[in-house]
Order: structure tokens, then sequence, then C-alpha cells
């Protein structure tokens, strides 16, 4: 504004005594004061446009051929607390979590000093048990010889007949003795074998192939078949295969016409948010969980991987088709009802700073409740439903909710 200079006003006095002020200066100064007041006031009651905002995010073309989401966990189906058959103090652990084990692999042992013992002291009672038999089968061959020279002498009425039956009766003794020998050894031998089987009972060995879970014993603890006495452990390791992980799903009554055995899905494990796994249902529990009015569905897994662990929380997708090996790849998208058309193009506005920001996009397929587009990324902040006479540069502001 161009100051006024008020040197230059004065009241003119015309010769007949009556002043006649100049009041053209005096009405520019006026209206120039008006205007400068008008910009000022406009400034100060003109606040941003509050607007609604959301956030640019990802999403997969699969969502459009989902029938059902479901939550649930990871699960092994094969999975065994490894304990021993024997009572004894643990000796030795040769695994720690996380350890892979092959089936029939001795993963610890007790304390098999009095049980080998024992086993030795079968295998010496089975020793004896053979040179038993030794013996009577001895005894037989003399008893069969001499049984045969009184049968010679008899038919030459050299012996009696009662020498004879002597002879006959030694016979019979001599093979009983060499049955009863035999009958003893089998024993023995059975013995051994209960014996052995009691020292093997101290050798804690993998059922299966798969990985140690967790440890619940140490070199030092009492472990027990059923744990039942004081400070004692009846499993000494808990292991799973991790060929049979499936996620476990609790799919509505409501819903259950949407899901049938051999029907594909896509798998998100919160733990890897960016990754899908390929699954497909691989069987109803047949009854239903009253207190949730649910039935549970077991997804497999159609891809291993290494990273999956039992336990993991996990979403699932049921979906009416499979999907093709693009249609998993992740596409950039948005709520509908941030676009916009200004002339003839379709247009977002961003909310960069507390300014609106147009950005021209190309609108691509749709996506659920979303729409995939080109020009924009993951991240930047929407304006949700535009006002028709938003620009670029206006000042906005987030609504509050």
């Amino acid at each position: 504004m161009s100051e006024l200079d008020l040197s230059r006003l004065r009241i003119e006095r015309p010769a007949g005594g009556t002043p006649r002020p100049k009041r053209r200066g005096i009405w520019i100064a006026v209206a120039v004061a008006g205007l400068i007041l008008a910009a000022v006031l406009s400034g100060r009651l003109a606040g941003p446009v509050e607007v609604q905002t959301a956030s640019v995010s990802t999403a997969y073309p699969y969502q459009a051929v989902t029938l059902l989401n479901a939550a649930g966990y990871v699960v092994a189906q094969r999975k065994a607390a490894v304990a021993s058959k024997a009572t004894g103090r643990l000796e030795w652990l040769g695994v720690a979590e996380g350890s892979r084990v092959k089936a029939g692999e001795i993963i610890a042992r007790l304390e098999s000093k009095d049980v080998r013992a024992q086993a030795d002291q079968a295998q010496a009672n089975v020793a004896v048990a053979r040179a038993a038999i030794s013996q009577a089968e001895a005894e037989l061959k003399d008893a069969e010889l001499a049984a045969r020279r009184a049968r010679d002498l008899v038919a030459k009425n050299f012996l009696s007949q009662s020498a004879l039956d002597q002879a006959q009766a030694r016979l019979s003794k001599s093979q009983a003795a060499v049955a009863g020998a035999k009958a003893a050894h089998q024993a023995a031998l059975a013995g051994a074998r209960t014996t052995e089987v009691a020292a093997d009972q101290t050798l804690i060995r993998a059922p299966f192939d798969g990985v140690v879970l967790t440890k619940t014993a140490n070199v030092g603890d009492t472990v027990t078949p059923f744990s039942a006495a004081l400070d004692t452990r009846g499993a000494v390791v808990t292991m799973a295969d991790m060929t049979t992980l499936e996620v476990e799903a609790d799919v509505s009554e409501s819903n259950l016409e949407k899901v049938r055995a051999g029907q594909p899905c896509e798998i998100q494990l919160d733990a890897f948010p960016d990754r899908r796994f390929a699954g497909e249902v691989s069987r109803l529990v047949p009854t239903v969980d009253r207190s949730k009015a649910t039935v549970m569905a077991k997804v497999r897994f159609n891809e291993k991987d290494i990273r999956i662990l039992p336990e993991m929380s996990a979403k699932v997708a049921f979906l009416s088709r499979p999907v093709a090996a693009a249609e998993q790849k992740p596409s950039i998208a948005l709520d509908p009802s941030a676009l916009a058309e200004r002339n003839g193009k379709k247009v977002v506005f961003l909310m960069m700073e507390g300014r609106a920001r147009e950005t021209p996009v190309q609108v691509g397929a749709k996506l659920g409740d979303l729409v995939a587009v080109a020009g924009v990324k993951p991240g930047d902040k929407l304006i949700l439903n535009p006002p028709p006479n938003l620009k670029d540069g206006d000042a906005v502001k987030a609504a509050q909710k």
C-alpha cells in the first residue's frame, strides 16, 4: 500500500469565508484501507477444508475370487511328547530346541548300569542252559547205546528182561532231560530278551523324522513313564513332523456351504505379511463346536517353507477357483471414493503438508472393496470424497473422528 502523504492534505478556504474540503484524497485513503482490511479478514476467517482421509494400500488379485475369510493357527498334525517307558535318572541328552532328528535316532539316555547288569546275568543264564542241553544230550547218547546193547544181550539170553527194562527207563529219562534242558534254554533266552528290552528302554529314540520344539527335562532329572512322583519328568522333549503342518481355521456354521474339501485357498501368516502361500482344504472336522457354533477346517500348504512354524497365527482366504501365479503378486489399490475427475481425467488428491495435491492415476481392475491404480505408492494419504471445488494447493486438514 502506498503511504498517504498527509503533508499535502489541506483545507482551502474560499474567499467568501466558507470552507470547502478536498474530498477526493480522503475517499481514496478510505477505499485503500477498506481493501486492506477485507484482505486481512479474509485471510484470517477462511480456514483449511476438513476432509476424510485414507492410505493407499496393496491388494492381491485373488481377493476378487475370495468367498470367505477365516483366522486360525498353524498346527503340526504329527506331534509327540517323547518319553521313556523306563524309570531312571537322565544321563545324557543329545538334542536342543530346533534340532532335526531322524526316526530311530537316539536323542537321550537314562542311567542303565543296573539294567545292563541284569542283561549280562540273563546272558549267563542262557550259556548255562546251553551247557545243560549239551550234558543232557551226552547222557541221552549213552542211554541209547546202553539200551541197544541190552536188547542184543536179551535176544541172546545173556541178559535178563529186568536189565533191559532198566536200560529203557534210563533212555526215557535221558530223553526227558534233553527236552527239559531245551525248555530251560528257551526260558533263559526269553529272560535275556526281556532284560535287553529293559536296557533298550533306557535309550530314548525319535519316533519319526522331525524337529525338536521344546525340551522339558535336563541331565540329572528323574524321568518316569507317567511323571507321577514329585520333581520328576514324563516327557523329555516335544517334537513335530514339519512336513505335516496345516492351518486349523474355524468356519461359522452359516458359512459352511462355502467350504469344501479340496477347495483352493490362500494363506497369510502374520509373521510374513507380504507373502502369500497357496493351499487347499484337506478336510473338515465332522463335528461342531457348540460354544462357538463353528466347524474346524484343516488347510494344508501346497508348498513347504522352513520358516513356517507351529502355532503361528494365520488368515485363510477360501477361493472360488485356483489363482494363477500372476494373481498372487500384490497391486497398489485404494478406496474408490478417493477417485475424482478433473478435465476428463481420473485423479486423486493426496494430503501433503496440509495441502491437497492433485495427482493423475490410471485405474485398473476391482479388487474386492478396492480398485487397482497406478500413479501413487503405498502409504500415501488420500482425501476421500473430494469436494467438487477442491483444487490443487487448497489448504486441508484431516477430519476429527
